[in-house]
């Protein structure tokens, strides 16, 4: 959402379906995880998510400035961009400081762009050049509120929900917002028309749904079923609830897996307890559902601090474990590849600093093997690999057909020396960061730094 959109305290809900450790490692369906009728986009299930704040991007922060970046993106791999809200801002109720120009989830008109970064040409020439690369285009919806300024308010004040005294009412602080009203029907038909005039009209691929969490499933399912009639839409929800999966959404949050790695970075949990997350969310969240794993996003750059502040030196760790998970759509954040060490302020002009991209080919790397091998698929299995050492070493094969990955973590803040017994690993594999052949055999000694990692592709 706009500010701390979710703390760790109120994220409650664990998730997935799991796999059994048989040879063919094949998705274990009696525990928990119920099948469902939806199937994402085929072009989702190896893919990756790039969220672009477009104010921040660039010192003039502007579509036709981020366009620029496009052919950069390309190469370094990346599929599914996602732009944070582009639609008018409100003014009305901003805590306003000079140089404030709102927050993007206080929408002052669904059907426009934000002239901060341009006009609707602007807009679909920046969509078309994308798709002429090879993208997929998604944008950050903003469904549970608008600002109070926005023409519904007037026009329909039957679209708001109302306190006993009649006033419009607003979450928490958030006073440049105003809560809809989902159990008005024409405010429903209203909101899907809109949706689909981006589709329309502009040639976007899907929707990221801010804090869906308040809104009936009934209308997303409702609404899902709308848009999917236009085109083989992508929804991403912002939420950890199970149910959005059942209304037609394809990906969810990991905000609980994210929370136990940043806990095992830092020393507050153990290797066993973020295998334990791991392990009940593959049983509760059904099949097909795909989970957006990440290190750090827009809300958790700018209020919960930077993937350095978070994770220190395991920052590389974790991002290999976010891009190589079972059924993970993983996320990168602008400026990421920089790396962009910063809190990127909210509300005003924090353009990133690009000086250089030395994280680029690292992403390069990854970004490619989940493009190339099915191994990284988002139904490919899962198997955790016990080690001689699991209370530093967290590893796990990734399997599809004749395609394998081994992902070997240390999660420690000491080197580590250790094997691995099990024949699954035993090859010619290549080390893909090191770019040649190894040979693990049973007595193999594995020699790693703190928070180290090796991927191997077989």
């Amino acid at each position: 959402m706009k500010r701390k959109s979710l703390s760790a305290a109120i994220i409650i809900i664990i998730f997935f379906c799991g796999f059994s450790c048989s040879p063919k490692y094949a998705p274990i369906d009696n525990m928990g995880a119920a099948a469902t009728s939806f199937a994402p986009p085929a072009w989702s299930e190896q893919s990756n998510i790039y969220e672009v704040n477009v104010r921040q991007y660039s010192p003039e922060g502007t579509f036709k400035a981020f366009e620029k970046s496009l052919p950069r993106l390309q190469k370094m791999g990346v599929q599914i961009l996602w732009f944070m809200p582009i639609n008018p801002i409100g003014i009305e109720g901003r805590k306003m400081i000079s140089s404030d120009l709102g927050s993007y989830y206080a929408v002052m008109n669904y059907k426009e762009v934000n002239p901060e970064f341009g006009t609707m040409a602007d807009w679909k020439e920046l969509v078309e050049h994308a798709h002429n690369m090879g993208f997929k285009v998604i944008i950050d919806w903003v469904p549970n509120h608008t600002s109070p300024d926005n023409p519904w308010m007037k026009s329909h004040p039957d679209f708001y929900k109302h306190d006993a005294n009649g006033n419009t009412v607003y979450d928490a602080d958030y006073t440049d917002t105003r809560n809809l009203d989902y159990s008005n029907g024409e405010l429903r038909d209203s909101m899907i028309n809109v949706m689909k005039y981006w589709i329309t009209d502009t040639g976007i691929d899907g929707f990221r749904c801010d804090h869906v969490d308040p809104m009936p499933v009934d209308f997303w399912k409702e609404c899902i079923t709308d848009l999917r009639k236009i085109k083989d839409v992508f929804m991403l929800a912002e939420s950890e609830d199970p149910k959005f999966h059942d209304a037609g959404f394809d990906a969810t949050y990991a905000w609980n897996i994210m929370w136990a790695t940043v806990d095992v970075a830092q020393g507050k949990h153990s290797l066993q307890y973020l295998d334990s997350v791991l392990n009940q969310n593959f049983t509760t969240f059904p099949k097909n559902a795909e989970r957006m794993y990440f290190t750090t996003n827009h809300d958790e750059n700018s209020w919960n601090g930077t993937e350095f502040e978070k994770y220190g030196d395991a920052y590389k760790a974790f991002a290999v474990f976010t891009q190589t998970m079972y059924e993970s759509v993983p996320l990168i954040y602008s400026g990421q590849e920089a790396p962009n060490k910063r809190r990127l302020k909210f509300f005003v002009r924090d353009p990133i600093n690009w000086d250089n991209y030395a994280m680029a080919p690292f992403y390069d790397t990854l970004l490619h093997l989940r493009k190339k091998d099915l191994a990284l698929a988002a139904d490919a299995a899962y198997k955790k690999i016990p080690t001689a050492n699991d209370d530093a070493i967290f590893a796990y094969i990734r399997q599809k057909g004749k395609h394998k990955i081994l992902v070997v973590l240390n999660l420690s803040p000491q080197p580590q020396h250790f094997t691995i017994k099990e024949q699954e690993v035993y090859g010619d594999p290549l080390n893909v960061f090191a770019g040649k052949k190894e040979k693990l055999f049973q007595n193999y000694v594995y020699e790693m730094q703190p928070w180290d990692y090796l991927v191997y592709e077989y």
